[in-house]
């Protein structure tokens, strides 16, 4: 068998290149989550970090002693879970209070809908020539058969789930230890590794992966950011002119519950507009399903375009990519998707230079460092 045409290669090139990001991103991916972000922290803190590390070194006998910059960026770290923690607690407060009051108004909700749903079986019953109070029998026996299931099914889920949450809770813990104690060791060693990668064989495509990430990451968080904005400016318009007396208010929560991958506006305006109908306020109903349908369009179109317009992908491209990430890797697909896309439309072009090329690029890549003045921390 001859040597394989210039096509085939490139062929074989796409499927391995696909198959080895696929593998990355299922298998190895969840293994580096911790470090990931404590990478991303890491850079985040490091210049205040040093700068203070910088200013509080001590000349004792000739030689400098002070605070290394990886115990600063704990501190800051610290400081802002302690804050992000803050922000949970009075926030979950005043969640606990408004669903409190939400409760309360379930036994009048419920109430309405009964005498709602007596009303409209004395209905069926006339139209179908039934015996007088025979739907509303049933309709009652229903009820209480669903009600008794629920009670018998609640105790069972809550003392088989509860391992579930102790589990989780200790996983948390164990995350966030990690994630402090690999926060300050990147914040010590990060100039060291990027040298490292630098001279590595693996540069080009070290940059490549890394340039791609960030890109990525970037164009995601100021996609969703607009997106948050107009759906709370649409919500609070919508909100004020329903006049709601927590327009502004509920506009914004909606807008920051839509940023979430798992929520979205959904979440709020669905169970209401079942309220709603349940309450037999058409109007109301109708103008809160309009509000939901513009955000949800909304979404689905800005965010394609959006993010296509940042990484350099097409709307459809950026959108195929996004749904065939969310089938592969469920919510983290939306970012995983267009990321890998991208490398491998990337790394591609890489795998195709010789060996000699590749050493003449870091060899080019190391004489520069050389001229820079690199060398001299390695």
């Amino acid at each position: 068998m001859g040597k394989p045409d210039k096509k085939l290669k490139k062929t074989i090139l796409i499927l391995g290149i696909a198959g080895a990001v696929y593998g990355v991103f299922r298998y190895l991916l969840p293994l580096l989550v911790p470090f990931l972000f404590a990478y991303l922290i890491a850079w985040m803190l490091k210049p205040s970090a040093k700068w203070v590390a910088d200013r509080c070194r001590v000349l004792i006998r000739g030689k400098y002693y002070g605070i290394p910059a990886g115990a600063v960026g704990v501190v800051e770290l610290l400081g802002i879970l302690a804050v992000i923690t803050a922000v949970i607690y009075f926030a979950g407060k005043k969640l606990l209070m408004e669903a409190g009051l939400l409760i309360e108004q379930i036994p009048v909700w419920i109430g309405s809908a009964e005498v709602q749903m007596t009303e409209l079986c004395h209905k069926l019953e006339g139209t179908f020539y039934m015996q007088d109070g025979a739907l509303v029998h049933l309709a009652g026996d229903m009820t209480q058969s669903l009600l008794r299931s629920l009670k018998g099914s609640a105790m069972p889920y809550v003392m088989v789930n509860s391992m579930t949450w102790l589990k989780a809770g200790i996983q948390i813990t164990v995350f966030l230890i990690i994630l402090i104690i690999s926060t300050a060791l990147i914040i010590q060693e990060i100039d060291i590794w990027k040298k490292r990668c630098r001279r590595s064989i693996y540069q080009e495509e070290f940059d490549i992966i890394s340039k791609r990430l960030a890109m990525v990451i970037n164009a995601y968080l100021k996609t969703q950011g607009i997106i948050m904005l107009i759906t709370s400016v649409i919500c609070i318009i919508g909100f004020w002119l329903l006049k709601n007396p927590y327009y502004f208010l509920a506009g914004i929560g909606i807008g920051l519950l839509d940023a979430l991958p798992i929520f979205g506006t959904g979440t709020v305006l669905i169970p209401w507009i079942v309220i709603t109908c349940i309450q037999q306020q058409w109007g109301k109903a109708f103008a809160l399903l309009v509000i939901y349908l513009i955000c949800y369009f909304l979404r689905e179109i800005l965010e394609a375009k959006m993010m296509g317009d940042q990484v350099g992908l097409s709307p459809l491209e950026t959108l195929i990519s996004m749904y065939v990430g969310l089938e592969l890797f469920g919510i983290a697909g939306f970012l995983l998707g267009p990321i890998g896309l991208l490398l491998i439309m990337d790394l591609l072009p890489s795998l195709l230079l010789t060996n000699e090329e590749k050493y003449r690029r870091i060899n080019h890549t190391t004489e520069n460092m050389e001229k820079n003045g690199d060398e001299e921390d390695y």
